[in-house]
């Protein structure tokens, strides 16, 4: 068989080529964006090695304030390829940094859940008898060399994590000191930074690393712990205008009042899914500060969820206020269930009650008829006929 030759032939050739030429390009864009490192989740910045993959699944927050001191409880599950990363949080004064009770999240995920209620129908559904399943799918669930204009405040090992306690009046002296202690930061942080630098906030720098070196940073890491001094409720969300993916945030926040954010800060409007009073134990009595520390007395609790769909669009940290009325609020979920009475469905009941009754009815009207006397025609006089 003869190859092909000619102009037809060559443009064919010059076709393939420039195909292949877009598939490359395409797959080379696919492996920078993978590569590209998360600078921002929640409040602070997370930043890894860009040849390296991490992702942050959840992250979940709790805030205990009492008008003077503020408490900050943090929990990140990550996975990914990273052997290390760096998280940058900043903090209105100087912060205490010490390892939180993973407990605290379970007990608030149990005092959060939705009520359930239950309701009856009266007909039978698919399920019931005498239907028989029509699906028997299970439901889804759901050491540092100090640069000029940062301070090292104080420096740590907390379980896996290096903890930096930092002050700065310089954004760009801050990065410099945060890069040759080993957290690589993209330039673009700097100009994030400087409004905290400006207000004179300080920092917590946490480099993350798991326990053995040949392991990657993955699952769900010990929680955090910064306590300090704040006569308002902020929670900074500057730094996640950095993200590149659609942002969520999570907010258990204990109170004397039911709390709730000033604005909606570029997101989508904040959903509050929990509202109550309630008494502190275990993890979380450790967090009240109401009489002495012992926690013995009640606090206001607010869960709220938000969305940040385009985190450009973040305009600065939120700021929680008292709302007007500590009203509360939980989620309810129904279950529907037949109807029974001693474990017989009313509608049976209903059903074959009526039955019943139309059977006596009907017998009774047969009886009736039955016994009813019959009587004879009237006897018709017919005259004789005329003559």
């Amino acid at each position: 068989m003869g190859v092909a030759t000619g102009p037809a032939a060559a443009a064919r050739t010059a076709g393939r080529r420039r195909a292949l030429v877009v598939v490359l390009m395409l797959l080379a864009v696919q492996l920078v964006s993978l590569a590209r490192p998360a600078y921002a989740c929640g409040c602070g910045a997370m930043v890894h090695d860009p040849k390296t993959i991490m992702a942050v699944h959840r992250e979940t927050s709790v805030v205990r304030w009492d008008g003077k001191t503020e408490q900050i409880v943090m929990s990140l599950t990550v996975d990914g390829t990273a052997p290390d990363a760096a998280w940058i949080m900043p903090v209105p004064h100087r912060a205490t940094v010490k390892l939180g009770d993973p407990e605290l999240f379970d007990r608030l995920t149990s005092l959060t859940a939705p009520a359930v209620e239950q309701r009856h129908y009266f007909w039978p559904r698919s399920g019931d008898w005498p239907f028989k399943h029509t699906s028997d799918g299970a439901a889804a669930p759901p050491p540092a060399a100090e640069r000029p204009g940062v301070g090292v405040v104080g420096r740590e090992r907390l379980g896996p994590f290096d903890v930096a306690r930092l002050t700065a009046t310089d954004p760009a002296a801050l990065r410099n000191w945060l890069k040759a202690n080993g957290f690589q930061l993209p330039a673009s942080l700097a100009a994030e930074l400087r409004p905290y630098v400006a207000q004179r906030w300080e920092y917590v720098a946490i480099r993350l690393a798991p326990a053995g070196a040949d392991h990657r940073l993955t699952g769900t890491l010990d929680p955090l712990r910064l306590s300090f001094a704040s006569d308002r409720l902020v929670y900074p969300m500057r730094l996640s205008r950095l993200a590149k993916t659609p942002q969520s945030l999570g907010l258990y926040v204990l109170a004397a009042h039911r709390m709730e954010p000033r604005g909606a800060i570029g997101g989508a409007r904040p959903e509050v899914f929990f509202a109550g009073r309630i008494h502190p134990e275990g993890a979380l009595r450790d967090l009240d500060d109401t009489n002495g520390g012992k926690g013995t007395g009640s606090t206001f609790l607010t869960a709220i969820d938000q969305s940040f769909p385009q985190p450009q669009h973040i305009t600065g940290d939120h700021e929680l206020l008292r709302a007007p009325e500590d009203t509360p609020f939980r989620r309810v979920t129904y279950t529907y269930s037949l109807l029974v009475v001693g474990g017989v469905p009313v509608w049976v009941l209903t059903v074959g009650g009526t039955l019943l009754l139309l059977a006596v009815a009907a017998a009774l009207v047969i009886g009736l008829h039955r016994r009813r006397p019959v009587t004879p025609p009237a006897a018709v006089r017919v005259p004789p006929p005329l003559t």
